[in-house]
């Protein structure tokens, strides 16, 4: 279990790619795994990319630590998501890790930190940029 101390510091965290793609592809049915290293190299971190096949606009970004800790993950045009507190989302919401609960509490996007929903390759960025992650590479292949 992290604290949230520790979690915020690993969200703050820089990372890279460990080996850099030329591009990320994000397709219909994509379902893929980047590995991300942390500036003090100690650190390993996992990037999921995955977009539904049938309704296109579905799809979630996912940034990990030790393997198996969601520390932010960005939730777009999925099924609706209920607070521990009973507060309801839409299908469109932010997980960031909260002590205690993990990844089961969300948020409302912020349109200042994305700010088109509708393009796959511009909001992959966009939450590159949330996590800390450097350089990412172009996004290819996505088809809205």
């Amino acid at each position: 279990m992290l604290t949230q101390a520790e979690a915020e510091q690993l969200i703050q965290m820089a990372k890279h790619f460990v080996n850099a793609p030329d591009s990320v592809s994000i397709p219909p049915g994509a379902d893929d795994t980047y590995e991300l290293s942390g500036s003090n190299e100690r650190e390993k971190f996992l990037l999921d990319v995955w977009r539904g096949t049938l309704r296109l606009t579905k799809f979630k970004f996912q940034d990990r630590a030790r393997t198996v800790v969601v520390l932010v993950r960005l939730d777009v045009d999925g099924a609706p998501h209920t607070n521990p507190d009973g507060q309801r989302l839409s299908g469109t919401h932010l997980h960031i890790f909260r002590e205690g609960f993990d990844d089961r509490w969300a948020y409302p996007v912020d349109s200042t930190l994305f700010t088109l929903l509708s393009d796959p390759g511009k909001t992959f960025h966009e939450f590159c940029a949330l996590c800390k992650i450097e350089s990412p590479p172009p996004v290819q292949g996505v088809i809205t």
